[in-house]
């Protein structure tokens, strides 16, 4: 298992046909509201655009639309597990369309605005990497950034370079929510 940094890169094994992307964090134990974190995923083309609303994986599309990616599901207050991940995106590379050369995976915190919360306030949070058929750990990113403002993070993304599928630790946040991300992924 490899302990990524930000912007650092990984090579997926050939052999790797289902991978998951796990998103794990410690709820808010001062008493207030919980965190609703969510895990989705922007399937990108040669653009850096979605070809399809299909393609932008979340809670209310928990299934692109060549079946490729998939949700676990909505955890609303990061408490599915206390050492293992809250939620899931599993992607099938195999089953992954064409015409998609990257996957962004997100985390936003669910009306930040409204709650006043953002990641300043996460404790523990990461994404990992791992087989999905063996449940072998292949890479983790631990955002141990101070994201005082920011209400969405750009954590990772899968991408394709000479047909051979790679990872990158992004680990960029914004403080205006899974809407600008949106506004910029979506065609």
């Amino acid at each position: 298992m490899i302990n990524l940094e930000k912007g650092q890169r990984i090579s997926m094994e050939k052999t790797l046909h289902k991978v998951g992307v796990g998103l794990g964090w410690d709820p808010n134990a001062n008493g207030g509201e919980n965190f609703d974190l969510d895990a989705s995923a922007f399937m990108l083309g040669k653009n850096k655009k979605t070809p399809a609303d299909k393609f932008f994986v979340f809670y209310n599309n928990p299934v692109s639309q060549d079946g490729a990616v998939s949700s676990s599901g909505d955890d609303r207050t990061g408490g599915n597990s206390t050492d293992g991940d809250d939620e899931t995106l599993t992607v099938n590379l195999d089953s992954v369309a064409p015409s998609i050369e990257e996957i962004v995976f997100i985390a936003s915190i669910y009306e930040a605005e409204k709650r006043r919360q953002n990641f300043g306030q996460v404790w523990n949070a990461y994404i990992r990497i791992y087989n999905a058929e063996t449940n072998e750990e292949i890479a983790r990113y631990d955002l141990e950034e101070d994201f005082s403002v920011e209400t969405v993070v750009e954590f990772g993304r899968l991408y394709r370079r000479n047909n051979e599928w790679r990872f990158e630790a992004m680990g960029i946040g914004s403080k205006n929510g899974l809407e600008s991300l949106v506004a910029k992924y979506m065609n």
